[in-house]
């Protein structure tokens, strides 16, 4: 099943499900529609939700600056905006990740 990309007005949004608390920090592969993302640090106090955006600024080669977690921000499953970026450019990304 494909990564869920839509378009946004300063960008593409990605579908995303987390897994705090695990063994290293990653990309695991897709779930359900969504891009599943591995990190170290615990739910608590907005840990997890920031070591998400690091592991995403990292593997897809863009700023912090360009990264929002537009929901989400409690649960496992999470929208994140890629602002600067078409949808086709952000899944041509994805793709090369899951490759």
């Amino acid at each position: 099943m494909p990564v869920t990309v839509r378009p946004h007005a300063e960008g593409a949004t990605l579908a995303l499900r987390a897994q705090p608390a695990a063994r290293k920090n990653a990309v695991m592969g897709v779930q359900a529609g969504a891009l599943k993302v591995a990190v170290t640090a615990a739910p608590e106090d907005g840990r997890a939700n920031d070591a998400i955006l690091d592991v995403l600024r990292e593997v897809l080669g863009v700023k912090r600056s360009q990264l929002e977690l537009v929901s989400g921000l409690t649960h496992r499953n999470k929208v994140v905006l890629v602002r600067g970026i078409t949808p086709e450019a952000l899944l041509a990304r994805v793709a090369e990740l899951l490759t």
